[in-house]
């Protein structure tokens, strides 16, 4: 009898220990705070030339909050399709650009005032939001969201199995105990 105590308090440690570890492991994500702008571009286009040069004047007042993830689309064709590909996860179309994603907002082409304003305000929300907080469509374009949700899920899976383990060992103890007497 003492043996089934045994055995599932080895199950639980077992069982609850290594995940309890592996989620304390996986809050730091990144020392870097900054903000990512995708910013899909044309080289040679006027408009994207207006956007990157706005992005240059304000990096000395938002330079530390952000960074941009350059992708030149008109000569590089994996870029295209990518621009594409983030469009759709977006449920948007690109047909254009520059097309600018920061978080889970989008501009289309480019034009300083209230755009401008939104892109300043959009990087000051996401930069004062804790970075596993933070939505990140390159996460559901290359699969890393799904895979993080399905983590979560075989994590619940587990608690299940062990429940169930539990009370199997639960009850032939008790089963055992009430033969004995």
């Amino acid at each position: 009898m003492k043996y089934i105590k045994y055995l599932v308090l080895l199950l639980v440690a077992a069982f609850v220990f290594p995940t309890a570890v592996f989620a304390e492991g996986e809050e730091v994500i990144s020392a870097d705070n900054r903000v990512k702008v995708y910013f899909f571009r044309g080289e040679g286009c006027p408009h994207c030339a207006d956007a990157e040069t706005w992005f240059d004047s304000i990096q000395e007042s938002y330079g530390s909050k952000f960074t941009i993830v350059d992708y030149e689309t008109w000569y590089n064709e994996d870029n295209a399709n990518l621009m594409q590909e983030v469009a759709k996860v977006r449920g948007e179309t690109a047909d254009g650009v520059p097309y600018i994603v920061i978080g889970d907002k989008s501009w289309s082409g480019f034009a300083e005032g209230t755009m401008t304003d939104e892109i300043l305000a959009q990087i000051d929300s996401l930069y004062s939001t804790d970075v596993s907080e933070r939505y990140d469509v390159m996460a559901y374009v290359d699969g890393t969201a799904k895979t993080e949700e399905k983590k979560g899920n075989d994590v619940l899976a587990l608690i299940v199995v062990l429940i169930v383990v539990g009370g199997i060992c639960f009850g032939i103890y008790k089963a055992r105990n009430t033969v004995s007497e």
